[in-house]
Parts: structure tokens; C-alpha cells; sequence
């Protein structure tokens, strides 16, 4: 296969024309990780890629130019590197609802058993955006979590939850770190979660949370920030979310007012 020769096939759920430009010059990695898509739809989730020299010649490239195609679909999350082991077909991304659902609530929906590893639980003074987001004095102790989230024993994300210490003096009394949250404020405090505003933006891992979520700080993560009310109005917590690129998707259900 030549790139000059290379002729884009229809993916409904890909880029239009396979993000293939209308002059048709096609660097020659980007056409064998397009060969390779195809690839690892026959084989199926769970299958190990053939060997880097068969893959190679079976596209007409070097071994560089297939390394870039395959280094790419690991970054995105279709393909995974096991060490001592090979490359493997990636398990479909988990899907995270932007809702006032938990990620507990989330992952339990998907049929995912999630934990949480418990790295910090602590208090802290407010600075400015905790004082403001939670309408607390600078300075006042805020309650501070900090939690690895596995989805069935795999970490695939880093969570800091703050909650104003003067409204909650229990939690850390009633509540364990390694459970759901909401589920305690809930049945243990009488929380109501009324609505939640959320960003999310792309960011890459410093060298601490890669290291806390076991990835490659190279490795693109989804970074999600939200502030939570109850039905009165007042702040009940800000969240900091981590997410590993290669493992989420967010989805958001639409409606017309």
C-alpha cells in the first residue's frame, strides 16, 4: 500500500473522508492507522496485534512510520501496550454522563464495579476560588479528598473533592473515603443535590497524578471541574476530575426548553 495510492473507506462514526485532505497527499502513517482501524474491528476487543516485522511489510512501510500509526491508537485509546507482553485490541471507552449522577453511580450503570483508592483526607483553609465557588471566608477549613478511581481494579482516574467544613463538622465521621460520597450525603446528611455546573477541558497529567494513576504523563486526560448546589441554592461542593484520555467519553442527553 502506497500513500499516493491510498483511498479513504466510509466509517459513520469517523472524520468525513477519514480526515483524509481533498488533494489527497497522505502521510504514510496516518493511511496504515486507518488500515489499522479496520484492523482492530476484525480482530475484536481483547486480541493482540500481529508482530511489528508482519505488520510492516503487509503495509509496504518502515517499522518508524508503523510505530507512529500504532503509538497514535494507544494515545487514543484503540490499541494497549502490556510490557513484556505485545500490543492488544483496547476495551471500548468507559462513558462518564455529565448528570448529577456520581461516578460510582456512573460506572455501576455500565456494569463497571468501581473503588476508590484513598490518597488525602484532610482540612484546608479556603483560597480564593474555594472561597468564592463555595461562598466561605478565605481561610476558613474546607474538607479536602483526595481518591484514585479504579473501575474494575484498573485506575483510570484522580478525583479532589472540597466541601465547606463549617456545614458538614460530621462527614468525616459518618463518611468512608473509600465509598460513594453522594451516597453519604445523601442517606447519612440529608443532602439534596439540586444542580451541578461543569468544564471540562483537555490538560496532560503532572508527573505526581501519572504517577498516582499509574499512566504516561504524555497521555492526554479529561479534565473536569464542577461545583454542586442543593435545592436551596447553596454550595455543596468543588470538584476537581481527572480522567484518563484512552479510557473516557463524556455524554450529555439534549433538550429543547
Amino acid at each position: 500500500m502506497h500513500a499516493s495510492q491510498y483511498v479513504p473507506q466510509y466509517r459513520a462514526d469517523g472524520p468525513v473522508r477519514a480526515g483524509i485532505p481533498e488533494h489527497g497527499r497522505v502521510p504514510r502513517y496516518y493511511a496504515v492507522k486507518t488500515e489499522l482501524l479496520w484492523l482492530i474491528d476484525a480482530l475484536g476487543e481483547g486480541a493482540a496485534l500481529p508482530p511489528e516485522r508482519e505488520l510492516a511489510e503487509r503495509f509496504s512501510v518502515s517499522r518508524v512510520t508503523l510505530r507512529q500509526a500504532v503509538g497514535e491508537l494507544v494515545l487514543e485509546g484503540k490499541l494497549q501496550r502490556r510490557q513484556g507482553s505485545g500490543t492488544y485490541v483496547a476495551p471500548p471507552k468507559l462513558v462518564q454522563p455529565l448528570s448529577l449522577l456520581s461516578y460510582a453511580e456512573g460506572m455501576r450503570r455500565q456494569g463497571v464495579v468501581p473503588t476508590r483508592s484513598v490518597i488525602t483526607v484532610e482540612h484546608l483553609p479556603a483560597d480564593e476560588v474555594l472561597s468564592r465557588d463555595l461562598r466561605v471566608d478565605r481561610g476558613e477549613p474546607v474538607v479536602h479528598l483526595e481518591r484514585v478511581l479504579l473501575a474494575d481494579d484498573e485506575r483510570v482516574g484522580l478525583e479532589s473533592t472540597y466541601l465547606p467544613a463549617a456545614r458538614f463538622p460530621t462527614l468525616l465521621e459518618v463518611f468512608d473515603p473509600t465509598t460513594s460520597l453522594y451516597a453519604c450525603l445523601r442517606d447519612r446528611l440529608g443532602v439534596v443535590f439540586s444542580e451541578a455546573e461543569e468544564r471540562v477541558e483537555t490538560v496532560l497529567a503532572t508527573p505526581r497524578e501519572a504517577l498516582l494513576i499509574g499512566t504516561n504523563p504524555a497521555l492526554p486526560m479529561l479534565l473536569v471541574h464542577r461545583v454542586s448546589h442543593d435545592d436551596g441554592g447553596e454550595p455543596i461542593e468543588r470538584v476537581r476530575s481527572l480522567y484518563r484520555g484512552d479510557r473516557f467519553s463524556f455524554v450529555a442527553r439534549l433538550r429543547s426548553e
